[in-house]
Parts: C-alpha cells; sequence; structure tokens
C-alpha cells in the first residue's frame, strides 16, 4: 500500500473516529447520522486512482500527437525544386551545340559516311587533279578546326554554368540541413545527385568533342600523307 493511502486509512480508521462517541450518549435511532470512515477513505482512494489513470490517457494521447506530428513533418515535400530545370536546360544545351557543329557530323551514320569522303584511305593508281586534291585538304582542314572549335565552345559552357550549379548546391545543401523531416531531406540528396551526374555528363561530352578533335587532327595528318605520296606519284607519272 502507497504512503497516501497508509495515511488515509489511519486518518479514517474506525477506532479513532468511534472511540469518543464511547463517552456519549446514544440517541434515537432516526437522529444518528450514519457516516462510514473506511468507506470514505476508499472513495477517496479511488477518486485519486481514477484522476491518475486520466492522467495516463492524457499523457498517452498527448504522445500519439507528438507522433502524428513528427509522421507530417517527416512527409512534407521539399519547398524548392532547383536542379530538375537546369540539368534539363543545361543538356539540351549541350545536345544543341554538339549538332550545331560543323564539319564532320556528331551521328553515327554521318561520320562513317563523311569520314570516308574526306579523309579516303587510298587516292589509287590515278589521283585527282591537284585543284581537287587541294580542295580535299582544305575540307580536311576546316573539319579538324570545327572540331576545336567545338572542344572550346562546350568548355565555355561548361564553365559559365559553374555559377548557376554553385548557387544550386548551396541552396540545397541549406535546405538538407534545414529539412523538415525525412523525406525533404532525401529529396534534397537526390537533387544534389542529380546535379551531380548533369556534370558528370557534361564532363562526357566535353571530354567526348576533345577526343573527337585530337582523332580528327590525327585523321587530317595521315590524309596529309597520302594526298603527298599521290601529288608525287602524278608528279613522277608526267
Amino acid at each position: 500500500m502507497k504512503y497516501a493511502e497508509v495515511c488515509l486509512s489511519v486518518l479514517f480508521s474506525p477506532l479513532l473516529v468511534s472511540a469518543p462517541h464511547l463517552a456519549l450518549p446514544l440517541e434515537a435511532s432516526a437522529q444518528v447520522a450514519v457516516y462510514d470512515p473506511a468507506n470514505h477513505a476508499q472513495n477517496i482512494l479511488q477518486a485519486v486512482r481514477a484522476l491518475q489513470e486520466l492522467d495516463n490517457q492524457v499523457r498517452q494521447l498527448a504522445h500519439e500527437i507528438d507522433m502524428i506530428e513528427k509522421m507530417a513533418r517527416d512527409l512534407e515535400t521539399l519547398p524548392v525544386e532547383v536542379a530538375h530545370a537546369i540539368i534539363r536546360d543545361r543538356i539540351n544545351r549541350i545536345e544543341e551545340l554538339i549538332r550545331e557543329a560543323e564539319g564532320i557530323g556528331a551521328t553515327t551514320e554521318t561520320v562513317d559516311r563523311e569520314f570516308e569522303e574526306r579523309f579516303p584511305l587510298s587516292y589509287g593508281e590515278d589521283p585527282p587533279a591537284p585543284d581537287a586534291l587541294l580542295a580535299d585538304a582544305r575540307a580536311r582542314w576546316e573539319a579538324s578546326r570545327a572540331a576545336h572549335k567545338q572542344v572550346i565552345v562546350l568548355a565555355a559552357e561548361a564553365r559559365s554554368g559553374n555559377i548557376a550549379d554553385a548557387g544550386a548546391l548551396a541552396q540545397l545543401v541549406t535546405e538538407s540541413q534545414d529539412a523538415a523531416g525525412n523525406l525533404q531531406a532525401l529529396q534534397a540528396a537526390n537533387q544534389i545527385n542529380a546535379l551531380s551526374a548533369q556534370q558528370l555528363m557534361q564532363l562526357e561530352a566535353l571530354l567526348g568533342a576533345s577526343i573527337r578533335a585530337e582523332a580528327l587532327e590525327t585523321s587530317r595528318a595521315l590524309a596529309e600523307a597520302e594526298r603527298g605520296r599521290a601529288r608525287l606519284s602524278a608528279f613522277l607519272g608526267n
């Protein structure tokens, strides 16, 4: 039995309460007020227990409300969407620059056809006229120049986008640190990963353009060697 219950039981003990009444004369039964101290104490104890149970229920409800609020915060979406537009615009811009590149085409079909036309394996035993050979050399030089120009243009495009990427990343990091719940933090992390993937794609395009320019320049040198052989053959034949 708890300390409060012991105190109440002792306080309202029948012996303590009824002792004074032993010295008093008994009145008529119709006038005697019936008072049961033990029952009164029991009622008080039951009321205390009821209040304690009600307090526990209130605490449980407050705990459940707190859990629901946390779940709601976890389901809140990120208020900003900065990566999607940047990725779409940047990739579209790079693809546009690649399509606008002069010289040898960028698709597999055009590369195969135009490369064979401008970089012939051999002019054969009967080479074309010197003017035709000179025109071929000029076309190859233009293709090589255009490829190197494309590398520079893509590098400039990548550099110009660094400021926008840096601002977007800084904003996403801030949003991630201030996230109300797990969903917002996850969405911010996904956008950061998407921006990183976009930068890798941009780097891949730049690297591909650089390799293409080097390959065209090497092919031009080889074609010039074949053109020199053809001119020498024509000269000796004359």
